[in-house]
């Protein structure tokens, strides 16, 4: 497994995990933190572009399609984050709040808290328990023979 692979199921995993358990833990202040955002368009330009340079960050180090789920769980994640921030620095501020509207944010919270809490649990475990990549075999000094 590679050590970037690793190091970014790890990472999104706990991300994913912390972010379940504040938005079951916070409910009210996540529901009213996420519609102010969707309903206020200078907000969504200043949050796009982190969302896409996330996004692209984890597509250009990390666009890996083969090598087992783990791999190609960690690229779907970055390609849903770079799509994200495209959508959110390119779609219309209206559209953005009528697709948040057509998700049922505060309706279906824990239904997407529990969806981060899983992939965040699967990506965390996976990311622990693969063995290092192993190191390349070191090649020493040769001694030329006369």
């Amino acid at each position: 497994m590679p050590d970037l692979t690793r190091f970014l199921a790890r990472l999104i995993g706990l991300f994913s995990i912390l972010l379940g358990l504040a938005m079951i833990g916070r409910r009210q202040e996540m529901v009213a933190a996420v519609d102010s955002l969707t309903h206020t368009p200078p907000l969504l330009l200043v949050v796009a572009p982190l969302v896409l340079g996330a996004g692209l960050a984890m597509v250009l180090a990390h666009n890996v399609w083969s090598g087992g789920l783990l791999p190609v769980v960690v690229t779907v994640v970055g390609w849903l984050i770079l799509l994200r921030g495209l959508l959110l620095l390119f779609v219309p501020a209206a559209t953005v709040a009528t697709l948040y509207e057509a998700l049922h944010f505060a309706r279906l919270l824990y239904l997407y808290a529990t969806i981060a809490l899983v992939v965040g649990i699967y990506l965390a475990l996976a990311g622990f328990r693969s063995s290092p990549a192993p190191a390349p075999p070191r090649r020493g000094k040769r001694r030329m023979r006369p």
